[in-house]
């Protein structure tokens, strides 16, 4: 995936219109990535939740119980991707700080259930709010 890809999907994203087929574990991976390098003003731990809320509504979408927002893999995957960047310098573009991750165990939408397992992690309190893994810590 180029920048310029990249950058669709993010500001697609930012704006709700990106086309919720297009709303991929990739293009969340994606989308967080470029939120982190290229806008400051955005605190993505803080900032995120709110955003895949309102995306999710826009497009349909629920957030409640069952589907939606998840705010544990919300947040473990944005401190993944900020130990990946950490890992990768200063001068990382999102399309190889992307190409770097996918690569990664963090490409395996299942990447989680390496560190909970699945009934911790797709319980309505992890969805809700962050639970600690069960298995492993994180990095």
């Amino acid at each position: 995936m180029t920048d310029a890809q990249i950058a669709r999907l993010a500001r697609g994203f930012c704006d709700c219109t990106l086309p919720k087929q297009e709303w991929t574990h990739g293009a969340h991976f994606a989308t967080a990535l470029w939120l982190i390098l290229n806008r400051p003003e955005v605190v993505a731990e803080r900032d995120m939740p709110g955003m895949i809320r309102r995306y999710n509504e826009s497009v349909g979408g629920v957030n409640d119980d069952h589907g939606g927002y998840h705010e544990t893999i919300t947040l473990a995957s944005l401190r993944m991707t900020r130990d990946l960047l950490a890992g990768l310098g200063t001068d990382a573009t999102p399309a190889g700080a992307f190409a770097a991750l996918i690569r990664s165990p963090l490409g395996n939408k299942d990447w989680p259930l390496a560190y909970w397992t699945p009934a911790r992690l797709y319980s309505v309190e992890a969805r809700r709010s962050w639970v600690e893994p069960d298995i492993a810590p994180l990095p």
